[in-house]
């Protein structure tokens, strides 16, 4: 049979049309989704939590060691990026990637990588917050109406511990 016999038109029944999106749309099992991106996120805070106890034990204060922990989860995000190694680990694990500061630190270096051929102005400059942006602009603002909503109720007199 043709291949473009399959293919959607205007001449074909709903029945049909039906029949070819549940062919050609991908089937995924949630709880096994759950799964990996649990892995993923596990191993990420493991390896993160490895690194702390490497830093502490070795007389790092933890706030310090926190710090060089997060630069290290940055760092290696950014690298695995560049080498094209972190989007095969978001295929598997999904959120359990995204999700901590790693995916935060993809989704500025990706835009970086891709666009560099545009130049450092009009490519980097111009793309590398195309994802990450959104994030940084909506937590500040959140962070501000928070701080005001704060700052009003201590005023009015609600205090909590």
């Amino acid at each position: 049979m043709d291949e473009n016999a399959k293919r959607p038109g205007p001449s074909m029944e709903p029945e049909e049309y039906a029949a070819y999106v549940k062919e050609v749309t991908p089937v995924h099992s949630t709880p096994f989704n759950m799964l990996k991106a649990f892995l993923t996120g596990g191993i990420i805070c493991t390896i993160a939590q490895g690194v702390m106890r490497i830093l502490t034990g070795n007389g790092m204060d933890k706030d310090t060691a926190s710090l060089w922990t997060l630069l290290f989860l940055i760092g290696a995000a950014v690298l695995l990026t560049g080498l094209n190694l972190f989007p095969k680990i978001v295929t598997f694990g999904g959120a359990g990637a995204l999700v901590p500061i790693t995916g935060f630190a993809n989704s500025v270096a990706a835009p970086a990588i891709e666009y560099k051929k545009e130049g450092q102005v009009f490519g980097i400059g111009c793309k590398i917050f195309t994802i990450a942006g959104p994030v940084i602009l909506y937590g500040i603002f959140t962070s501000w109406v928070l701080g005001i909503l704060y700052c009003l109720l201590q005023w009015i007199g609600v205090y909590w511990a």
